[in-house]
């Protein structure tokens, strides 16, 4: 069985949301500049995004460890 893209595009997401929330507040812990903890996070995000979907995709079609489901 296949995974649709826009359900690797949805679990990419929530789990970079996570990420990027968890980069932010230890850069805002070692540094406590908001500012920096906000660029780093989200250019940290933005480029997790990008290399997981892909990722995903890549493994998506590896037929390693899938059962068929009738």
């Amino acid at each position: 069985m296949k995974e649709k893209k826009l359900r690797s595009i949805y679990k990419t997401i929530t789990c970079m949301i996570i990420a990027t929330i968890t980069t932010s507040l230890l850069v805002l812990l070692f540094t406590h500049e908001w500012k920096i903890a906000l660029v780093v996070g989200g250019l940290e995000g933005t480029l997790k995004l990008l290399f997981y979907y892909l990722h995903e995709r890549v493994w998506d079609g590896i037929a390693w460890g899938k059962v068929k489901t009738n």
